[in-house]
């Protein structure tokens, strides 16, 4: 039995906390996200130029809750005037390169590129009934319409390089010079800026229609003090538990998720509360951001928001977003769930402690402020029902946050508080409108550039090819053609914005995994990219979830990835179940299925995460942690076989553990 007897030591306490005593500032998350992150290189702006700036970006919001919800021209038109407008906004926020900024600066060629990149699209708008009347014959043949279209596709790739960066459009390079070599020059250009299958395409198309509007209402819903509450509801509830503060993050960050669906706005959101927390009660810095990190990911996969993509999976597969939203409960809360095992046993391997129930907030007193999620409970209930649009029920539920905001005003007047920073003013909202437009022009520059992406493989047939690669290689596998699949939406997400990366993977793999020689379910296999998608964030070499959280935890920004990569083990497990087995989705099942399959999960991710952590009760040595790891991935492995072997191996070390643990414990003769 020498085997399980090996004692290890736990870190000394001094030692824990040697890098606890300093956090990073705002100035140091931003030099972080400035040198990986092309969203946070925008021009400065001062002054009066500052308020035009912020005026014109409130009035583009504005006009997009317009045309989604009372506009009612031919699509055409409001998607070029949409793209248009971006294209404005767009190169006003971003200069030519990072770091090359002047305070109120805007360069002579970038006021060029505004006026002529931008004109295509106002000409196609005004034009959009004679275009298309016209047709593919007569504007392949227009040279001044081929010159439109390769300017306007150009502008955009110029607006991605800047917003984006420089992955997604090799991507696009690639596909575009395949194309053109394959395809007619006309029909290349035509099919890509003015047929409906390019930058016009499903992308762009939900991106107007659906995402910029639950982007402002997520803009304006951090602004209601909506944050705040989630933090304070988990510390009340999770708090004073072993190594509260980071079961504090994972809870807040869960919530929070659904509201921002940004991995990096999540993290720095919750992250400047959390992180500190964490590091004084004990937990390394690049533990502490990873748990923050890995945590805010999972934002994007937390019904009712869930990020962009959702919105675009509804598209793509024609099934309700309150359908998608349902179907992503379970995965969404074993995922969190192994976060959570993960920092318990951290924790506890650690010796570390809950913090004070005196210095947490208690429940009463945060019930009061329960109004605050009326907001979320209209837009569930509008959406779930169906009776209105997915967009005039978040332009609803704006309205209501401006009451909720209101309601903020006036207790504060009662109480005559002196903390007014969560009432709702007129800056306020337009702060709101400019946050909404902000984030659009990434979202939308990502989408127009997975438009092409999509309009080159339908123009040039080039899914088939695809098809018949991944079947040659995988040998029709599907474990094989999951992983390849993986791996390309990983290697893809390290560069390029989730929505655009899920818009790629669902233009190419997704149809290959729902091929009859593959067999995967339909939405199970756009769940399956999504979520590949998503863990990019956390994922070395380019993690920009992690990097955030590292800048406020002062610590290393690669040990920190490679910590929140282990700590979301969960999600690089979760996506093949549900491909393999469509139950946890709730596909074809009865509800006796679906218990067991969740059940066996979380008691797989028990064995895995405690395999990865080393620590039970006591120390584990290096074998058992091998029988922890394939029990737990053989009770994850849909099959009553494998899940009783996966029972027996983690059942026994555990039980081997606690025998262990309770010999040490008896005083010795």
């Amino acid at each position: 039995m020498a085997l399980w007897k090996k004692k290890e030591t736990p870190p000394e306490a001094a030692e824990v906390m040697a890098d606890s005593a300093e956090v990073g500032t705002a100035a140091d998350v931003e030099e972080v996200m400035k040198k990986y992150d092309r969203e946070s290189n925008v021009r400065i702006w001062e002054g009066v130029p500052r308020t035009i700036v912020k005026v014109v970006m409130a009035c583009f919001s504005i006009y997009c809750l317009y045309l989604t919800l009372v506009d009612r021209n031919q699509a055409e038109f409001r998607l070029n005037m949409f793209l248009g407008m971006l294209l404005l906004i767009g190169i006003l926020n971003f200069p030519l390169r990072k770091g090359h900024v002047k305070v109120n600066s805007l360069p002579i060629y970038d006021i060029l590129l505004m006026v002529i990149g931008s004109f295509p699209f106002f000409y196609y708008a005004f034009n959009a009934e004679a275009l298309l009347l016209a047709g593919y014959a007569k504007i392949s043949k227009d040279p001044f319409l081929l010159a439109l279209a390769i300017i306007g596709i150009l502008a955009y790739v110029e607006l991605c390089r800047r917003s984006v960066g420089l992955p997604i459009l090799f991507v696009v390079g690639a596909l575009m010079l395949y194309a053109f070599s394959t395809t007619r020059f006309g029909k290349v250009l035509y099919d890509l800026y003015y047929g409906p299958s390019g930058i016009l395409g499903t992308p762009i198309t939900t991106c107007q229609k659906y995402i910029v509007v639950f982007i402002i209402f997520g803009a304006f819903l951090e602004r209601t003090g909506i944050s705040n509450f989630f933090i304070n509801l988990a510390n009340s509830v999770a708090g004073a538990s072993s190594g509260g503060p980071a079961k504090v993050a994972v809870i807040s960050s869960a919530l929070c998720g659904m509201v921002s669906g940004s991995s990096v706005g999540n993290t720095v959101t919750t992250g400047s509360v959390t992180i500190p927390m964490m590091k004084k009660t004990g937990y390394k810095g690049e533990f502490a951001g990873a748990v923050e990190a890995a945590a805010s990911t999972g934002g994007q996969i937390m019904p009712p928001i869930m990020g962009a993509a959702a919105f675009l999976m509804a598209e793509f597969t024609g099934k309700p977003y309150s359908y998608i939203a349902l179907l992503a409960i379970l995965p969404a809360l074993l995922y969190f769930t192994g976060i959570f095992i993960a920092v318990h046993l951290e924790a506890k391997r650690l010796g570390l402690k809950g913090m004070s129930r005196e210095e947490l907030p208690k429940l009463r007193e945060l019930l009061p402020k329960i109004y605050l999620l009326l907001p979320l409970i209209v837009l569930v209930v509008l959406v779930s029902n169906g009776t209105r649009s997915m967009a005039y029920s978040a332009a609803l539920a704006i309205l209501v946050t401006i009451g909720v905001g209101l309601i903020n005003n006036i207790v504060s007047a009662v109480t005559k508080s002196e903390d007014k920073t969560d009432n709702i003013t007129v800056m306020k909202a337009i702060d709101a409108l400019e946050a909404g437009a902000k984030g659009t022009i990434t979202v939308a520059a990502a989408c127009a550039m997975a438009g092409i992406v999509a309009g080159c493989i339908t123009s040039t047939g080039l899914a088939s090819t695809l098809l018949r690669a991944i079947v040659s290689v995988s040998g029709g596998k599907v474990i094989v053609a999951l992983f390849l699949t993986m791996i390309c939406c990983i290697v893809l997400g390290m560069g390029v914005p989730t929505t655009a990366n899920y818009c790629i993977m669902a233009s190419t793999c997704a149809p290959i995994l729902m091929s009859e020689a593959i067999g995967v379910k339909e939405l199970a296999a756009h769940f399956f990219v999504f979520y590949f998608g998503i863990v990019a964030d956390i994922t070395p070499p380019v993690a920009l979830a992690a990097y955030a959280g590292s800048a406020i935890a002062k610590a290393p920004p690669m040990k920190t990835a490679l910590n929140a990569t282990k700590l979301a083990i969960a999600a690089f497990i979760v996506p093949y179940i549900f491909a393999l087995n469509p139950a946890m989705l709730l596909i074809d099942t009865v509800w006796y299925e679906v218990v067991l399959i969740v059940l066996s999960s979380l008691l797989g991710l028990f064995g895995v995460a405690t395999a990865l952590n080393g620590h039970l009760f006591r120390p584990i040595n290096p074998l058992f942690r091998l029988l922890l790891l394939a029990g737990g991935l053989g009770m994850m492995i849909p099959g009553i076989w494998s899940d009783i072997i996966g029972l027996v191996l983690v059942g026994g070390v555990v039980l081997l553990q606690r025998a262990g643990a309770k010999k040490e414990a008896e005083p010795s003769l």
